[in-house]
């Protein structure tokens, strides 16, 4: 056992003057220049996705994608509980994946604690890997997103790529054959390609055939449930449940097990979640939806007209893309936080919009102004570091909100 030595603040660059390994957090950049003198001594950097992995003895199912991540991961754990697999689920989500390499270690003795790892995996994550290979490595969707980090969309979607990138023949890559730049990715893979698509019929993966969700898989097709039987509100949230369920299938899991978690999963806090309905207006949490695609779909999911707030930490998102969807969908903006002038520019004439100077306030005017039928609808479009320690402190704060309401 060796004493772990902390070094935290001014002057953490001598720490790493005799380092053989340097393990960077996600949200460190790479590129740093005490990292770069690192790398010049021949001293590995990695990040903890790469870590863990190297202590993992179960196969990684690997889920990444702009969108759909947490609420995919999620579903898929639970589909492959339901089957009686042994299942860490983790990652970007929550628990991170050494916990998953130190309880492998600890029980190396006694064999593998885990049937599958089902891991949430980001771009920032994939920057660091050098050997991270799972066994079914799926993506969801690719749009617009950290270009605070990011200069353009080529480096975001290259990262993206990198989930493939140590695969072989008996792996699989799945990808969403609805979405041009995700469906790009399948030159030069070297794992077996699935597909599931909302839009057209798939050779192999998960397709729509009217109301039936069917999955295709060496050569044997099988009906799993209804669309309309899925609880998770929103299409794109079909889409999900198609990636979530092809994994499974791919892992052996049966419909009837299949059929019992898709009925029964209402989706994830922050996501789409409905927290109350007073005087006939529905108030939705969707504090997740840190992304202009994210709010898209939100909107996209409501069949009654909404009062958006939105506003945050701008990340360089184009706010131009949901015009449409606010024309048709949203009667009143309530913009919140750093971005709200440059949201406000875009949809100036468009729709009533409301500056509020702080949450409270933006909750009270979006209930003030709603009527029976509305939905007041957070889905910001934007980080929350502005106002708030995360995307979840944003939500429970918005929930605690709404329920003062009088």
């Amino acid at each position: 056992r060796h004493a772990i030595r902390v070094t935290v603040g001014a002057g953490y660059e001598s720490a790493l003057e005799r380092a053989q390994l340097v393990v960077i957090s996600p949200g460190v950049p790479r590129e740093l220049d005490i990292l770069n003198t690192v790398r010049a001594r021949q001293v590995p950097v990695i990040g903890e996705l790469e870590l863990a992995f190297r202590f993992l003895d179960a196969p990684v199912l690997a889920i990444t994608g702009t969108n759909g991540k947490s609420t995919t991961v999620t579903l898929l754990g639970l589909l492959l509980m339901e089957q009686g697999k042994r299942v860490f689920v983790g990652g970007n989500l929550g628990t991170p994946l050494s916990e998953a390499a130190l309880n492998t270690y600890r029980s190396r003795l006694q064999g593998s604690p885990y049937d599958y790892v089902v891991a949430e995996v980001s771009s920032f994550q994939l920057e660091s890997i050098e050997w991270f290979r799972p066994w079914v490595a799926a993506v969801l969707n690719i749009t617009p997103d950290h270009l605070d980090r990011y200069p353009a969309m080529a480096p975001y979607v290259a990262a993206k790529a990198r989930i493939f990138e140590n695969q072989r023949q008996n792996d699989y890559a799945l990808l969403n054959h609805d979405d041009e730049r995700a469906l790009a990715f399948r030159t030069g893979l070297r794992a077996h390609e699935l597909g599931f698509s909302r839009m057209g019929v798939v050779s192999e993966g998960a397709f729509l055939d009217g109301d039936q969700l069917v999955l295709n898989f060496k050569g044997q097709r099988q009906s799993i449930c209804r669309v309309s039987d899925i609880r998770l509100p929103g299409a794109h949230n079909v889409a999900n449940a198609m990636a979530a369920s092809m994994v499974a299938h791919v892992c052996g899991c049966q419909p009837d097990a299949m059929r019992r978690v898709l009925s029964t999963f209402p989706g994830l806090e922050h996501a789409l979640e409905l927290v109350r309905e007073r005087n006939g207006v529905r108030f939705i949490n969707d504090s997740k939806g840190t992304n202009v695609d994210a709010t898209l779909k939100a909107l996209e999911s409501l069949d009654t007209p909404i009062v958006l707030i939105a506003g945050g930490k701008d990340k360089g998102g184009d706010f131009g893309k949901l015009r449409d969807v606010v024309a048709r969908r949203v009667k009143r903006l309530v913009l919140i936080g750093e971005a709200a002038s440059r949201i406000q520019h875009v949809f100036e004439g468009l729709k009533p919009i409301k500056h509020a100077s702080s949450f409270r306030e933006a909750v009270e005017s979006a209930a003030q102004s709603a009527q029976a039928g509305d939905v007041v609808l957070l889905s910001p479009a934007c980080a929350s570091f502005d106002m708030f320690a995360d995307y979840q402190d944003r939500g429970r704060q918005f929930k605690a909100l709404v329920h003062g309401l009088e």
